[in-house]
Order: structure tokens, then C-alpha cells, then sequence
């Protein structure tokens, strides 16, 4: 019988999660646009056997240019030359499908699975707020469900036209001059509300089929849609049950959809704080809140919650007429996350800012290598997680403590692998490569047709 292994991703994030990590005296504040930065913490976490390495990306500035570095290179070009310089190690890039369209986005994905040999990942998001939109020629951001329903006729476009070519398709047969067997390329001919797309693809089926299809949306709209397509759901839980609780909800989804919930994997995000003593972790993270800026982190905060920053008084509890989840258009899981934190814990304005500060709302975990493998394990040992999306708080150095202290006890634990069983992100994550389901369709038309 085969044993449950962990999964683990590393979520690279310029400087490190924390918002003030780029003012610690090691920290290189221009490291986010050094392709040879992103190529060494690639291969750290390649050598500790990583699942894959994730980027985040929004088609926004986003926040206060003061906070921290900004300006990032475009994930799946900087995946593209990633791939290049690793072997294993899964890539997954960050994609909206509120301003992309279908059939330039499956090209590009499909190019970085080519290039890899079968190793990429896509994060599906539907982008929140005004200031996105009015980057692509709209007044204001889409509705919530509407981004939904239009992200949702996206993945139906792109599965189809990574479909629409068969796995035979290419013969390259010298002697008869035939390189593609014409029957088996097909138009997809796709009509919907948003989309029309004729297709096909310009580009044969990729090694894994299609790339790992990733989803971060936590909301009523976003576990349905994770329920029908998520292969990997990255998600933020601050406690346990609420974990527990999450998983069973979205795996239960996809078993409404006909899916085997096994295929869906969850991994909440887990910011570790590491010292070799919990005085030395402790230390690490009191000098990280004291870097930062509150008059900064209030107005992201405001803008979070739709209030006016004057009204969050920095030593008072969060106002008590906040808008209720559904009058919220952009980010509602995340919005919930944070109100439900400062309620359930009772804190002020300036503490809340501390907590959000080192992972916006993931679980912040301060303490020694032992203390987080033995967090990690119990949550993945009572079903609140497969594994986890390492979120490093500093860059660099928190990589090479997690790689170097806990990674070795979790393999000790016969937990994590110890060395790759796989090739492709598919095999890492025991995902099967998908069957062709514009083949399926067309052997079926063609069974009524002869019958």
C-alpha cells in the first residue's frame, strides 16, 4: 500500500513574505528583477525535493510603491528561463482569467510545459479591484460572479484547446511527407457568452496534457469553481478546523462533479519564522514587525476592508459597522479572513497590521525546525491539508533554514520524499494526465452515427 506523502511548494516572494523583510541589513532590495536570484532559490528548493516553486502576479502596481519592492517580471517569462537552469522542480505561474484570453494564455502555458518537459502549473485567478480594470479599458472590476462564470467559460476554452490536438497527431513520417495527421488536429468551434473561439491550438498536446490547473479563491464562488476544475487549491486557514473544515468542503464539491477528490490537492500557505530556539525565532520576528511601517500597512489595510484609514485607530479594535461579505465586489475570502482574525482574537488595529505583516492573512508559525514539522505534520495527518505552500518570511536565509532543518525531519518522519519518483509536476502531485475529451466526443458522434 502506498504511504501518504506531503507536498510542498515554495511560494517565492521577492525579499520573503514579510512586508519589511527587504530592510533587514542582508536583504537585496532589487533581488526581485535578478534572474540569478530567483535560479538559486529555485535550486535550493529543487535540492530539498520541492514539489514546485509558485510565483503570484496581479496586472496592477499594487499598493503604496513605499512599502516594498515593487515591479516583478511577468511569471511565465521568468518560469520559461527557470526551466532551463532546473530539472524536477514544478513551475507554476500566476494567470488571470479576467484579463487574458483564452487562446493566447493556453499557447503561453502550453510553451513553459513544453520547455520544462512537462513541469507547469497554472494558478487561476479572477483579479479583484478598480484600479486592474481601469487597466484594461473599464470603469470598474467585473462582479464578483461574473468573474466567475467568465473564468469558468475560460478553462472550458483553454482545456478544449489543448485538446484539440491528439496525443499521435504528429507522425513526421519522411518517406510518405507527412508530418501531422490533418484528422487528428481539430477546430474546437467554441460559442459562449464570453468567448468565440475557433481553434485549433498552434501547438501539438504537451507533455502533461495540459499544465496543473491551480486555484486560490476561497469564497462560495471560488470553492464551486475550484470544486469543478481546481487540481491544487493554494489557500489561507488560520486555525486547524477551519482547514479541516475547508478541505472536506472542497473535496466534497468535486465529488459532486464527478471527480476523484484524491485529485484535488489542498495546501494552505504556512509562513515559518525559524530558530534554532523559540527566544531566537521570537527574535527574528519582533525585528521584523518593528520594520514596519504602519502609516503604510493602514492604508492596505483600508483599502481591504473599504473603509476610510482614518477610522482604523491604530490601539482600538477594527470599527464595528464593517460592510458585510456581500457587499464586498473584490477579494471576499480574503476580506472574511482578516475580519474574522481581529474578532476572534481580539485585537487592535496596530496588532492586527503585525499579523498581516508576515503572510496577509496565511498562518504566521514562530518557532524551531522541530515546533513547525510537527505543526505541518498534524495538520496533514488530520486531513486539514495535503501540504503545504512554504511562504518563507526572508529571502534567502528562510529557505535555506526550512530546507536545511526541516525539510531532513519531515523524510525522517517518512513524510516527504527523499528523492524525485517523477518527472512532471502531474507525477509529483499523483495527478493522472488528462484523457483527450474532444476525442472522447467525437468517438462517441461517430458510434450514433454508425449505429
Amino acid at each position: 500500500m502506498t504511504t501518504r506523502q506531503l507536498h510542498l511548494n515554495l511560494f517565492l516572494h521577492d525579499t520573503g513574505h514579510h512586508e519589511a523583510s527587504w530592510r533587514l541589513p542582508d536583504a537585496d532590495p532589487h533581488a526581485l528583477l535578478d534572474l540569478a536570484y530567483h535560479q538559486r532559490l529555485a535550486r535550493i528548493a529543487e535540492d530539498a525535493r520541492f514539489d514546485s516553486l509558485f510565483l503570484a502576479d496581479s496586472p496592477v502596481l499594487f499598493g503604496d510603491v513605499g512599502r516594498r519592492p515593487q515591479g516583478r517580471i511577468e511569471p511565465t517569462v521568468l518560469l520559461a528561463a527557470l526551466a532551463v537552469t532546473t530539472s524536477r522542480i514544478g513551475l507554476i505561474a500566476t494567470a488571470s482569467t479576467s484579463y487574458n484570453e483564452p487562446f493566447n494564455l493556453a499557447r503561453r502555458l502550453s510553451s513553459v510545459d513544453w520547455i520544462s518537459d512537462g513541469r507547469a502549473g497554472w494558478n487561476i485567478v479572477t483579479t479583484a479591484g478598480e484600479a486592474a480594470a481601469r487597466n484594461f479599458g473599464l470603469e470598474d472590476q467585473p462582479l464578483h460572479r461574473d468573474r466567475y462564470a467568465r473564468a469558468s467559460e475560460f478553462l472550458e476554452v483553454a482545456t478544449k484547446l489543448w485538446d484539440s490536438w491528439e496525443d499521435d497527431a504528429v507522425v513526421a513520417d519522411k518517406a510518405a511527407g507527412v508530418h501531422t495527421l490533418a484528422d487528428r488536429v481539430r477546430a474546437i468551434d467554441h460559442r459562449g457568452p464570453h468567448f468565440r473561439v475557433d481553434g485549433p491550438l498552434n501547438a501539438p498536446r504537451s507533455p502533461q496534457a495540459y499544465p496543473v490547473l491551480v486555484q486560490a479563491g476561497s469564497s462560495e464562488d471560488g470553492k464551486a469553481f475550484a470544486g469543478r476544475w481546481a487540481e491544487a487549491v493554494f489557500t489561507a486557514q488560520p486555525t486547524i478546523e477551519e482547514a479541516r473544515a475547508f478541505a472536506d468542503d472542497v473535496k466534497r464539491r468535486a465529488v459532486e462533479n464527478g471527480r476523484d477528490p484524491e485529485h484535488v490537492k489542498i495546501l494552505p500557505g504556512i509562513v515559518p519564522i525559524l530558530g534554532d530556539t523559540e527566544e531566537e525565532a521570537r527574535e527574528l520576528e519582533a525585528e521584523l514587525d518593528r520594520l514596519i511601517r504602519p502609516e503604510y500597512a493602514r492604508e492596505q489595510l483600508a483599502r481591504t476592508l473599504r473603509v476610510d484609514p482614518e477610522s482604523l485607530a491604530f490601539d482600538r479594535p477594527l470599527p464595528d459597522d464593517l460592510p458585510d461579505e456581500d457587499e464586498i465586489e473584490g477579494a471576499k475570502s480574503r476580506y472574511t479572513l482578516i475580519v474574522q482574525l481581529a474578532r476572534r482574537e481580539s485585537l487592535t488595529v496596530r496588532e492586527l497590521i503585525g499579523r498581516l505583516g508576515g503572510g496577509r492573512g496565511h498562518r504566521t508559525f514562530t518557532g524551531t525546525p522541530v515546533q513547525v514539522a510537527d505543526t505541518i505534520q498534524e495538520w496533514f495527518e488530520t486531513g486539514a491539508a495535503d501540504g503545504f505552500n512554504i511562504m518563507p518570511a526572508v529571502l534567502p536565509s528562510g529557505l535555506e533554514a526550512f530546507a536545511e532543518k526541516v525539510v531532513p525531519i519531515l523524510q525522517e518522519r517518512g513524510l516527504f520524499r527523499t528523492e524525485y519518483t517523477g518527472r512532471t509536476l502531474r507525477e509529483h502531485y499523483g495527478l493522472p494526465r488528462p484523457a483527450n475529451r474532444l476525442s472522447a466526443e467525437v468517438a462517441s458522434r461517430d458510434a450514433v452515427l454508425s449505429s
